[in-house]
Order: structure tokens, then sequence, then C-alpha cells
């Protein structure tokens, strides 16, 4: 009668209840009585574990690196685990007879050692310290393929890397060498900078001189526009002129012919002229003088006939003794005089 207890688990604990060897009920978190010399129970736990490693290798340059990570696995096949491994509880004292959680642990560390060993070995230290997700990505493939933790039950949830560092003389070196780096494309950049000022100062010039080279060459255009209007101009000038004199020159060569033909004509008058004169005095040559005279006055108006008369006496005046002149006849001059 003493010997009946009860006893409860924990939801996160998985237990296989055996009485005689068998298994009489298993569960999460289940609580029964139980006869102590006869009943036994397996204690499996269900929730998943961490666990952290840390271990060095050496890379491909001979290099030593330090790894650092974690892994995190479960249980998922409570009966095949429980009979590669024991997890027998010990219901009285309240604790596990062997710590076999421990062992599972340390056997995922080895694996895990091992597959990252092939991996870093094979790759030189740089690549190695920049490396830290691929090598993740592949241990943690290669975990799931594993048949020995399929033996085990045993689900692995995710294998990371949190460092993989050299020691310190060699962190050291490759900080002064990457400082020497940063240096030198520092001196690099600030060298493309100048080079670049350079040139963008270079191009303005360039384009400050190519556009003096325009200016140039459009006032050269403007002047020789200007020149060639002026050329124009004057060709224009002076042919106006040339048409000018030749009118002029034509103008004075129609005139000269002009006073040519009145020469001729006046000569041809004057030798017309002669030519009725000598007919005429050799017609009258041998006519009298009183005779001549008369057929002058023939046709002559009256005041010039009695200017006539007037002249003759005048001329005879001494042979006359006395002359009367009416006044009547002085009157009817000097009336024809103011008309």
């Amino acid at each position: 009668m003493f010997n009946i207890k009860f006893i409860k688990f924990l939801p996160s604990e998985y237990v296989l209840r055996y009485k005689k060897g068998k298994i009489v009920e298993e569960g999460a978190g289940i609580s029964f009585f139980y006869y102590a010399p006869v009943t036994s129970a397996v204690v499996i736990p269900i929730a998943s574990a961490d666990v952290p490693f840390v271990f060095e290798e050496v890379t491909n340059d001979y290099q030593t690196v330090t790894v650092q990570g974690q892994i995190t696995y479960r249980i998922t096949d409570y009966r095949k685990i429980a009979e590669v491994m024991d997890f027998t509880y010990d219901m009285r004292n309240k604790k596990y007879v062997n710590d076999n959680s421990q062992k599972i642990a340390q056997r995922l560390v080895n694996i895990s050692k091992v597959l990252t060993k092939k991996h870093i070995e094979n790759i030189q230290l740089r690549d190695a310290i920049r490396s830290s997700e691929k090598l993740a990505n592949h241990i943690m493939n290669e975990l799931c393929e594993i048949n020995e933790i399929k033996n085990l039950g045993i689900e692995v949830m995710g294998f990371s890397v949190l460092a993989i560092l050299p020691n310190k003389e060699t962190a050291r070196a490759l900080e002064a060498q990457a400082r020497e780096e940063i240096l030198r494309k520092a001196d690099e950049a600030l060298y493309e900078r100048r080079n670049a000022s350079i040139e963008q100062e270079r191009k303005v010039k360039e384009n400050e001189l190519n556009t003096e080279i325009a200016v140039e060459e459009k006032k050269k255009q403007i002047k020789e526009t200007q020149l060639e209007a002026k050329r124009l101009v004057m060709q224009k000038e002076n042919q106006i002129k040339e048409e000018e004199l030749g009118f002029e020159t034509e103008l004075e060569e129609k005139k000269k012919q002009l006073v040519g033909l009145s020469v001729e004509n006046a000569k041809a008058q004057a030798d017309a002229k002669a030519y009725e004169l000598s007919v005429m005095m050799k017609a009258f040559s041998g006519i009298d003088a009183t005779v001549m005279q008369s057929l002058a006055n023939m046709g002559m108006k009256p005041d010039k006939l009695i200017a006539i008369a007037f002249q003759e006496l005048a001329d005879k005046a001494d042979k006359i003794g006395q002359l009367n002149i009416t006044p009547d006849l002085l009157q009817g001059l000097l009336e024809r005089r103011d008309k």
C-alpha cells in the first residue's frame, strides 16, 4: 500500500510509462499513480534546445580561426531516441538517472565541427572571415541529411555562425593591412577628385577658349560681310559713275555733233546769204543810187519815210533857204511814237 505513489510531469516533458517492461501509457505532461516495484518511466524533453559551440580551425593558408556559433534542435521521435539513449527518470528523486541531454549536444557539436573543418580548410583566411552566413547555410543543409541524426529521432532546427575570428596577431596584421588599404583608397579618391577637378577646369577653359574662338570667328564673318557690302557699294558707285561718265561722254559727243551740224548749217546759211547778196549785187550793179534808194523805201511805213525825208533835208540844209514844218505833222509823229 505504501509503494503506490502519484507523480505529475510538465507539459514540456514527454513521458513513456513502463510496467513490467512494456509501455502502458505515454504522452506530454501526463500524471498517474504507480506502483514503484513494477513501474518505470522515460522522460524526454519536448522543447527545443540551444547548443553553443566554440572551436578552432585552420584555413587553406594555414591561419587559425575561431568559429563561434549555436545549434538549435528538438526531439521529434520519442520512442526512437528512447531505444538508442537512456532517458530513464528517477521518479522517487525526480531526476534523470543519466544526463543524456549533454550527450546529444556533444554529438551535434562534434558533427558540426567535422563539417566546419571540411569547409574552412578549403578557403583562405580572408574568405573564411567573410563566410559566416555561407558556412552556416552549408552546414545546416548537411546536418539535415546526416543519418546519424535522423536515427536519433532529432530534428536540427537551426545552425548559426556568430563569428569567425582570427587570432590577435593575425587580426592586428589584417587591421594594419586593411588600414593601409583604406588609406591608399583614400589617397586614390583624393587623387581622382583632384584629377576630376583639373579635368573640369580644363573643360571650362576649353569651353571659354571655344567661346572666344567662336566670337572671333563671328566678328571675322561680320567684318567680311561689312567689307563685302562696302565692296558691292563701291562697285555699284563705280558702275553708276561709269554709266554717268558714259552718258556724259555720249552727251558731249552728241553736243559735238550738234555743234558741228550747227556750224555746218550756219556755214551753209552764210554761203546761201552770200550767194544771194552776190546775185543781188550783180543784179543791182548797173542801177542808179537814187533808184536803189527808192526801191529800198518801197513798202516802208510813213513815219520811217518822214524820218528819211528829214535826214535828206538835214543833208541839204545849206541849200535850203527856209523850211516850214506844220504842227500837225509833228503831232502825228509823236502819237505814233507813244503808241
